[in-house]
């Protein structure tokens, strides 16, 4: 557990001073999942996978960037 606490900890202070990394990595999965569309089809296109995480991403990341 004690590493697990360790990483957490590594984590949150790398994320409180970079606070726009995760919300443009969740917009870059949009932007992919978009430029996917015109590609021929896919499992992964027709799913739109990369837009819901992409979405919940952004979202969270805005969320946790507001409490750090």
């Amino acid at each position: 557990m004690r590493w697990l606490n360790t990483l957490l900890d590594k984590l949150s202070e790398f994320l409180a001073h970079r606070k726009g990394l995760l919300p443009l990595l969740g917009v870059l999965l949009i932007l992919v999942n978009l430029i996917l569309q015109f590609l021929p089809p896919g499992w992964l296109a027709q799913s739109n996978l990369l837009l819901h995480i992409g979405v919940i991403l952004a979202i969270l990341s805005m969320m946790l960037a507001w409490a750090l």
